[in-house]
């Protein structure tokens, strides 16, 4: 089970409290990749990999949203191309 935020918005420590609600789910990600054979090393470059990987199509996602926002903003003033 995940601890949820010790109260709603922003407040000092939230980020830390963000990363002690991970951290069992974290060791639990590594154990079981050290257990299939994986090595710490691997487990965490993987890991960086696939949070770089997020963010980018995080990146991609807000592009795309905003050009289908001006497209929609065009559609409705009647300036479509």
């Amino acid at each position: 089970m995940i601890s949820k935020p010790r109260r709603s918005g922003d407040y000092p420590d939230r980020e830390v409290d963000c990363q002690e609600a991970m951290e069992p789910g974290f060791q639990a990600i590594i154990d079981c990749m050290l257990e299939a054979g994986w090595t710490r090393e691997e487990a965490k470059r993987a890991l960086r990999r696939l949070i770089a990987a997020d963010n980018m199509t995080q990146k991609e996602n807000a592009k795309v949203e905003a050009e289908l926002a001006i497209a929609r903003a065009m559609i409705r003033a009647g300036k479509a191309r």
